[in-house]
């Protein structure tokens, strides 16, 4: 999945996503492995969006040094995100990953013609949604939007090609 440029910087945290997740996993009376972290450490390494098959696709082949099965790879990114260190969400039909862990709360707008996520943050939106909130009487938990529609870059790209066919 492609991500923009115009990332969000993480935040400063106490713990590192392998002391988080090492964590999470006494609590659950699980044992930490080494294809555990090094699928932490695959995924921390860069920030972007993924689904599991991006993922596979970056990591050892069978055969290969560190090589991890499809289904310990779909079973661990479940664990990451009960873990609080991903989040995950549909789009067009498959599951999303992206990074929980240390970064703030954002939102997305989608393009639907190159499948770019580009992250932003608004203090309005945020306003909005708590205001809408105490008028109901709810607690807030958190909240996930996506504006889908068309980046710059494929709208230049969708009315060149208008013009072309006027010719």
């Amino acid at each position: 999945m492609s991500n923009s440029s115009e990332s969000l910087e993480p935040l400063r945290v106490s713990l590192s996503p392998q002391e988080r997740f090492e964590e999470y996993l006494q609590t659950r009376g699980l044992r930490q492995t080494n294809q555990r972290k090094f699928l932490i450490e695959a995924v921390f390494e860069e920030h972007d969006h993924f689904d599991a098959d991006e993922l596979i696709d970056r990591l050892p082949r069978r055969g290969e040094q560190n090589y991890v099965s499809s289904a310990t790879v779909y079973r661990t990114l479940r664990e990451f995100v009960d873990a609080g260190l991903l989040k995950s969400f549909q789009l067009d039909g498959r599951t999303v990953y992206e990074l929980d862990y240390g970064y703030p709360q954002h939102d997305h707008l989608y393009c639907t013609a190159c499948r770019k996520l580009i992250e932003f943050q608004s203090d309005a939106l945020m306003s909005i949604r708590d205001q809408v909130a105490t008028e109901k009487g709810f607690r807030v938990s958190g909240h996930r939007m996506i504006i889908q529609g068309i980046c710059s870059n494929c709208g230049k790209q969708r009315r060149k090609k208008r013009k072309q066919d006027l010719v």
